[in-house]
């Protein structure tokens, strides 16, 4: 599918790769709705997209809260007759142990109205658009971490694996109605959200330009999934041998850790 023509509804546009991935689908000729809670920001993603000679439309949204999603979905279709693609990027990551979180129960509860309920409202909105259109992608974004099970991200992971499997439910049940999917499973994105935890700052991370357009791909190309081999290997011997898998990379991670928190002191 070429996006010239295309309108793309895009959450979490006002940094990070969704403002790269804005960027990158202007200059492939797309209609761009740009949806996020910084109107601000959101203005700046605006002028670059339309610095590429692209049209887009700004609408500021609180993604937690279903009555803001409610209004914005219902703005958007007022305003765009075709909708051609919902890209549901906007997330939140905790990085926490769960043993520090027992008294913590509205981490999970936040990130998954977020991640999940969040993602999942907007596409209801849409959805009715996409049927009486005949067609309509959902591009649901999720993460490396849930093929290669590792500790620290309990909350954040499971709101991402929610989301696949209602991915899944959604190609399953209408895809025969025209509607289709794509699971982007991103590693660690060097972006405002991940600098946030400081040892991360020596860790090799993907480039934020080339998770921009692992997201233009699955609009244009629209795998069931898109992800690095490694991904595709965990995913497999994680459901060949859940057990072991689980456990084996326990020491790998503890070790990774110490040594990033090593290289932050040395280095600062």
């Amino acid at each position: 599918m070429k996006l010239n023509g295309q309108t793309i509804v895009l959450t979490g546009a006002s940094s990070g790769i969704g403002a790269e991935a804005a960027v990158l689908m202007a200059k492939r000729g797309a209609r761009l709705c740009l949806v996020a809670r910084r109107e601000e920001q959101l203005r700046e993603v605006q002028q670059r997209v339309e610095a590429e000679g692209a049209s887009a439309a700004i609408y500021p949204c609180d993604l937690s809260d279903n009555n803001a999603i409610e209004a914005c979905a219902s703005q958007i279709l007022a305003e765009h007759p075709q909708i051609d693609a919902l890209v549901n990027n906007a997330a939140h990551s905790i990085r926490r142990p769960i043993e520090q979180s027992l008294d913590r129960l509205h981490d999970y509860q936040r990130t998954m109205q977020l991640n999940y309920m969040g993602a999942v409202a907007m596409t209801l909105k849409l959805l009715p658009r996409f049927l009486e259109q005949g067609h309509g992608h959902v591009v649901n974004i999720s993460s490396l971490s849930t093929q290669i099970p590792i500790p620290l991200f309990s909350a954040y992971l499971a709101s991402k694996s929610a989301l696949e499997s209602f991915t899944r439910s959604l190609q399953a049940e209408m895809g025969h109605q025209g509607i289709t999917t794509t699971v982007v499973y991103f590693p660690m994105v060097r972006t405002p959200m991940s600098s946030k935890t400081k040892i991360y700052k020596y860790m090799p991370m993907m480039h934020v330009q080339k998770a921009a357009g692992w997201i233009v791909e699955a609009c244009e190309k629209r795998p069931a999934r898109i992800s690095r081999p490694l991904g595709n290997l965990g995913s497999m011997l994680l459901a060949a041998a859940p057990g072991p898998i689980t456990k084996l990379p326990q020491p790998l991670f503890r070790g990774m850790d110490q040594l990033l928190a090593s290289r932050l002191k040395k280095k600062g």
